[in-house]
């Protein structure tokens, strides 16, 4: 069971290795079988090296470390060892620590000494553009799964002293590294100090990926709506730095996590920012009509069918009568099956192979809905209903947000079965409540349309020029963090 708060470890525990620690380790790692050991000779001097295979590269211990260690010449001193990128070794902890990371350990037995010299084995993939995250315009590369990768594309990109790296290790088993990133003079420094306190109290076995980190740090994990934005772009990243946001990057994965974030981020692209200033306005527009319609389009039919007949111009009252006459379900039966038919289709999709997946989205959805009509079970305008509240919710740049979006519309449409317009209505009448009320690290996460700030609107709805958009987002409302979240411990559960 996963505990989410841990109060600091004592350091009184910590034990100096010695030369004499060398079977101790032997017997930390005698289960494993690619704990491998070697020991050479040079003159009176035995050197014992402790690895596990399959994290060191081999070519480059022998090369870097192997050969100079070896020859006549060269002196066993301290000065000479760091030359080589080795540094001594003070405890146990340190000790499994090093073997871990793909280091070598050394032991000089005669000087009862023991060094860390670390060759990790590089199993990098390619820098690549994001799948889920493809541009028309803009760079096209992306983050990979090494740490160091990653930090390493934001400061090419961010040539600048102020870009600051905070490290962390999560996960009482995995052990992973993780980095928080900001601007400093540029990032609020409450947010920063709250997110590397909650970081803090983060106590459970594993963390493989951001999205574990996401659950435990967020301010309302109930919410149906992502408060933290996930992306692969390194130059969508940079974007959010310099607008004083805060950055997550985990090892082994990826993704980065930005926050504080608000509602309005999760429609905003890299190209908006690629092309001119007003098609690139025109399509955020499409974006945020596509929002209402996705979640709105079937509720409201159903509202009609069943409740508002009269709002349906007369031209239009034969054609509907003739397509719903015949259905044995209400049109809310209707409507779920189908977007439930969608959603598996798409489940299936992703989780096929490739090409297999694209055959299934396409040849699947039209045999269904071919079948569906010839049978008499769903009507002709309940499939046109249901296809453009699909493609709506996948305009969404962000898939967190997308999955939101197909969430909301269920309780949408139970309310327009129940009460029609008024139903409908109410629904979202507590949705933007919601989105009113919600946070994302002390920031409204409805801002800035609620509180209103003029200013900000310039980069919202519309995406005026550059040279317009002079000034940073106000993330200075984030000043006075709430720490009330009491059941969650951030109060209550302080280290003593």
């Amino acid at each position: 069971m996963m505990k989410k708060f841990r109060l600091p470890v004592s350091n009184s525990h910590r034990k100096e290795v010695h030369c004499s620690d060398y079977e101790n380790l032997k017997a930390i790692f005698q289960h494993t079988a690619d704990f491998k050991e070697s020991e050479f000779k040079r003159g009176n001097c035995i050197l014992r090296f402790c690895f596990l295979e399959t994290l060191v590269s081999p070519d480059k211990f022998k090369e870097l470390l192997l050969i100079p260690l070896l020859l006549e010449d060269f002196q066993i001193t301290r000065d000479e060892l760091k030359s080589l990128n080795g540094a001594p070794v003070d405890t146990h902890k340190d000790m499994v620590s090093g073997i871990l990371n793909g280091g070598y350990i050394l032991f000089l037995c005669d000087r009862d000494e023991t060094w860390l010299f670390t060759f990790p084995k590089d199993n990098q993939r390619a820098i690549q553009e994001p799948i889920n995250e493809a541009v028309v315009r803009g760079s096209h590369d992306g983050f990979v799964e090494k740490l160091e990768t990653n930090i390493s594309q934001l400061r090419l990109r961010i040539k600048n002293p102020e870009l600051t790296v905070n490290y962390h290790e999560l996960g009482d088993k995995t052990k992973t590294k993780v980095a928080v990133i900001f601007m400093k003079g540029i990032s609020d420094e409450n947010i920063v100090e709250e997110v590397e306190r909650r970081l803090s109290y983060i106590s459970t076995d594993m963390v493989l990926s951001p999205g574990y980190i996401e659950e435990f740090i967020e301010d309302d994990p109930f919410s149906l709506f992502p408060q933290i934005l996930n992306t692969e772009r390194p130059d969508r990243t940079v974007a959010n730095l310099m607008e004083g946001r805060i950055i997550i990057i985990g090892d082994g994965s990826p993704t980065a996590l930005i926050l504080p974030i608000t509602f309005f981020a999760f429609y905003q692209s890299s190209d908006d920012y690629n092309s001119r200033w007003i098609p690139s306005s025109f399509v955020r527009l499409l974006r945020y009509v596509s929002f209402l319609i996705a979640i709105t389009l079937p509720a409201f039919y159903i509202a009609i069918i069943a409740f508002h007949l009269e709002v349906i111009p007369h031209e239009l009252i034969i054609p509907l009568k003739g397509s719903v006459e015949g259905i044995p379900y209400p049109p809310l039966l209707e409507a779920f099956f189908m977007e439930i038919t969608i959603e598996l289709i798409r489940e299936a999709g992703i989780r096929l192979p490739r090409p297999i997946g694209q055959t299934i989205g396409i040849v699947g959805g039209l045999v269904i809905g071919d079948a569906v009509v010839s049978a008499g079970l769903i009507s002709n305008i309940m499939i046109v209903i249901v296809a453009v509240t699909a493609i709506s919710a996948f305009v969404v740049p962000s898939n967190e947000m997308s999955t939101t979006v197909r969430l909301i519309r269920f309780p949408l449409m139970v309310a327009a079965s129940i009460l029609g317009f008024v139903g409908l209505t109410f629904g979202l009448i507590f949705v933007f409540i919601k989105l009113c009320k919600l946070e994302s690290f002390g920031v409204p996460y409805f801002s800035p349309l609620a509180p209103l700030q003029v200013r900000d609107l310039k980069d919202t709805f519309l995406r005026l020029p550059l040279w317009k958009m002079d000034k940073r987002p106000r993330n200075s409302l984030a000043v006075n963090i709430r720490r009330q979240q009491d059941t969650r411990g951030w109060k209550k559960n302080e280290p003593k």
